[in-house]
């Protein structure tokens, strides 16, 4: 019995992935695979347009750049291996690595949920309290939330590793998922997973669920000094900016709430593909184009990147 079940943890799990129809498979490659450059591209152009302009110091842009570099480590933690697995005949992937992929996944999507939120609250602040925003929103204070963000998130994931790295696994070692996410493996454990559930409806709760309603708290705020402007246009440009913005946000929270805040039991895999997706591809895609690539001071820091294009319009 004893040999039975170490054979069965040391072997490997196969990802089934998002199709297990071979003819489905190269057009989703291809697909995932301009949405994964675009997010790359997008992220990674954002952090450098910050770190090169003088002009992007302000808190709001030093934010942005921690979230977009957190948006480009998200997603290069699972759809790399995801792309590989569309075309490679061997889906396998050893606990180990199926442990580090589910640390970095997790440290890095609860890195993105605070950050999110201390980006409203900049913007809180920003709009609310203009006089005291120099001293509320000094380098200190956003350092400080940004350690915050980073440390909170890998103390929350190593948790969660811990705890899974401790179960037994004596079932099918076929994941009907893209990358090793707790949920479906949870569902293959022949362990006792109540008190990783437990875990996740408590502490995970705390670092999901509260930042939501921290940003859902913000904007409401916000909103309100919106209204009282005396200008049409600036109500409807205010309007039209905190509206993308929350699409996104709640995009991002509301697939995450809706894939790990539910009894494992109730875990449907088709459901929780389509719904990782969105959290794990789709928002990482477009926060570099809701935050930052509609901003004009973004937008000449991206130019100054194209040093060439410069050059070529003066020798015109």
């Amino acid at each position: 019995m004893d040999a039975t079940n170490e054979s069965s943890e040391e072997a490997p799990f196969i990802l089934l992935g998002l199709t297990t129809t071979p003819g489905q498979r190269r057009p989703l490659f291809l697909l995932f695979l301009v949405l994964y450059v675009a997010g790359i591209l997008g992220n990674g152009l954002i952090v450098a347009a910050i770190r090169a302009s003088s002009a992007l110091h302000a808190p709001m842009y030093f934010l942005l750049a921690h979230l977009s570099f957190a948006d480009l480590c998200f997603t290069s933690v699972t759809v790399p291996k995801m792309l590989a697995n569309l075309l490679a005949h061997d889906r396998s992937i050893s606990l180990a690595g199926c442990l580090t992929q589910m640390y970095f996944f997790f440290a890095l999507g609860v890195t993105d949920s605070c950050l999110l939120a201390a980006m409203a609250y900049d913007r809180y602040v920003a709009i609310r309290h203009p006089l005291h925003y120099a001293t509320r929103m000094s380098r200190a204070v956003c350092t400080a939330l940004v350690a915050t963000a980073w440390l909170v998130s890998h103390l929350h994931s190593l948790l969660h590793i811990l705890l899974m790295a401790r179960l037994s696994f004596c079932a099918s070692h076929q994941v009907p998922h893209f990358f090793c996410d707790h949920q479906p493996l949870l569902r293959l454990s022949c362990s006792d997973t109540r008190h990783i559930q437990l875990l996740i409806f408590t502490e995970g709760a705390a670092v999901v669920v509260t930042p939501f309603l921290l940003i859902l708290a913000s904007y409401g705020a916000i909103a309100a000094a919106v209204l009282r402007l005396p200008s049409a246009s600036g109500r409807l440009r205010a309007v039209s900016t905190c509206g993308s913005h929350l699409a996104v946000v709640g995009l991002f929270y509301g697939t995450v709430i809706a894939v790990y805040f539910q009894p494992t039991s109730r875990y449907e895999a088709e459901r929780g593909r389509v719904a990782t997706v969105m959290y794990t591809v789709v928002t990482p895609m477009l926060n570099p184009v809701i935050y930052s690539l509609r901003n004009r001071d973004v937008q000449g820091a991206l130019r100054a990147l194209c040093p060439r294009r410069r050059i070529s319009a003066a020798d015109s």
